[in-house]
């Protein structure tokens, strides 16, 4: 497939190696207009807002992925395959199982458990585990550590339903997983099948245990900015 893509308008040129992916195309636009320099729209169809600007002097891209497994799946694949992005690091929000956990501290996602079925188009003779990069995973914590942030890594869950019919995903929690949200298993799995690097930071949004915390809709939007500030460390 040639570029741009049915799904991204951006030309081969103006997407840069490592690229931010927050779900929602607002948050996309916070961190585009609030942290990088020069930051030039790249990407609009369907709404979903990309920009690519530099952050300190070094090229990077932030575009939304949208809400699932589907939908990060498309837009993670089409930038590690033909737009040769490196990275993507996703920043999102997510549901804290751990008693430690509260509103805004961070989840580094080393490993992605889930109940989707993203990872069966590889055919493998087994269940595959998606994980992110290591020196990612390392290089998060270490920020978390030097800008004094609670944080947690381990194990977090991809669900493909919000709404689950069958009750509470806090079942997850009795084999240590962290909490939950809806997108980075499928993120792992792309960047493992095409050689690239991945990492999901979360900060914790809702809270199972202490539902008195749980942030607002424009919270989510524009006041997770430890988490962004970690990830654009990254870059």
């Amino acid at each position: 497939m040639a570029v741009p893509t049915m799904h991204i308008a951006a030309k081969a040129d103006e997407i840069a190696k490592t690229v931010l992916m927050p779900g929602d195309p607002l948050r996309s636009e916070y961190i585009a207009k609030h942290y990088l320099e020069n930051p030039k729209l790249v990407n609009d169809i369907r709404g979903v807002h990309g920009y690519t600007g530099t952050y300190k002097g070094k090229p990077v891209t932030v575009m939304a992925s949208g809400m699932g497994q589907p939908s990060i799946g498309i837009y993670s694949y089409e930038l590690f395959k033909f737009y040769d992005v490196d990275a993507i690091i996703r920043v999102g929000s997510c549901g804290a199982f751990h008693p430690d956990l509260h509103v805004r501290d961070i989840v580094i996602a080393m490993g992605a458990c889930t109940n989707g079925s993203f990872a069966s188009q590889f055919n493998m003779p087994g269940t595959f585990a998606p994980i992110a990069d290591f020196d990612l995973v390392r290089r998060a914590a270490d920020l978390c550590r030097e800008k004094g942030v609670h944080y947690k890594v381990g194990n977090i869950f991809s669900s493909d339903m919000f709404y689950n019919a069958a009750g509470t995903d806090m079942e997850w929690a009795k084999m240590g997983v962290l909490g939950v949200e809806m997108e980075s298993a499928a993120l792992y799995c792309n960047a493992a099948w095409t050689g690239k690097k991945a990492l999901c930071i979360c900060t914790v949004s809702d809270n199972f245990l202490h539902p008195e915390e749980n942030a607002t809709a424009e919270e989510r939007q524009n006041s997770f900015t430890d988490m962004m500030e970690i990830a654009l460390g990254l870059v």
